[in-house]
């Protein structure tokens, strides 16, 4: 049966707008941005079975293009529209941190970190540049490396925080394994930056580890 024959109150849609999106399942939500099914099967039902194939939402959103665009039902088009849901998304959660403290908004940090650093395939050490009321400059991806660590240059972060006339900095990097625990490396780095950064008068706020749906703090584990 076709969607639109239906009962109101159990099309997608007319949910979303009448409950809300939390009331829908994953695969209600990703058949209203597939809008339209496949022979044989309705957008529900496309849904359903990409979910299965993928193993869920989040390996199916997190795909790359060639194994996205391969699947049923999607293709070139689909995969730049959710490319595009993706970076909206993480520049709404950007432009709430640049409205924000960064010390009283601990959720919204980890939250637009978990949203630039959680997928990537390789270590990545990132800056979150921030004013002297520490809202957000910029964010800045400066050292990319291998599975197993990225190479963390002192003077290049020395000068990134310089061209940007930051006050204060939070340092940020993701495990690909996705064990968000430091390691005495993360522990070491940690405090030569903040020693290199203290002869230009920047303070550091904190180091976080990005995981799999979790950030671990230095600042928060006290080593800092």
């Amino acid at each position: 049966m076709a969607i639109h024959q239906w009962p109101a109150a159990e099309r997608p849609r007319e949910k979303l707008l009448t409950k809300g999106p939390s009331a829908l399942s994953d695969a209600e939500l990703l058949a209203i941005f597939l809008r339209t099914g496949v022979a044989g099967q309705s957008a529900v039902d496309l849904a359903r079975q990409l979910l299965t194939d993928f193993g869920g939402l989040r390996p199916l959103l997190e795909a790359d293009k060639e194994t996205f665009i391969a699947a049923r039902g999607l293709g070139t088009a689909k995969y730049s529209q959710l490319q595009a849901a993706l970076e909206m998304a993480r520049r709404h959660l950007e432009a709430e941190l640049m409205r924000a403290d960064a010390l009283t908004s601990p959720a919204a940090v980890r939250h637009y970190l978990q949203s630039q650093l959680r997928h990537k395939p390789r270590e990545v050490f990132a800056l979150l540049l921030l004013d002297n009321q520490h809202r957000l400059i910029k964010f800045l991806s400066l050292f990319e490396g291998t599975l197993d660590g990225a190479a963390v240059y002192p003077r290049e972060v020395v000068q990134a925080v310089i061209n940007h006339r930051a006050a204060a900095v939070i340092f940020a990097h993701n495990h690909p394994s996705g064990v968000a625990e430091p390691s005495q490396a993360d522990i070491a780095i940690t405090h030569r930056l903040r020693e290199a950064l203290a002869l230009v008068d920047v303070r550091v706020l904190d180091h976080l580890i990005v995981g799999d749906g979790h950030c671990t703090s230095l600042a928060e584990r006290g080593l800092m």
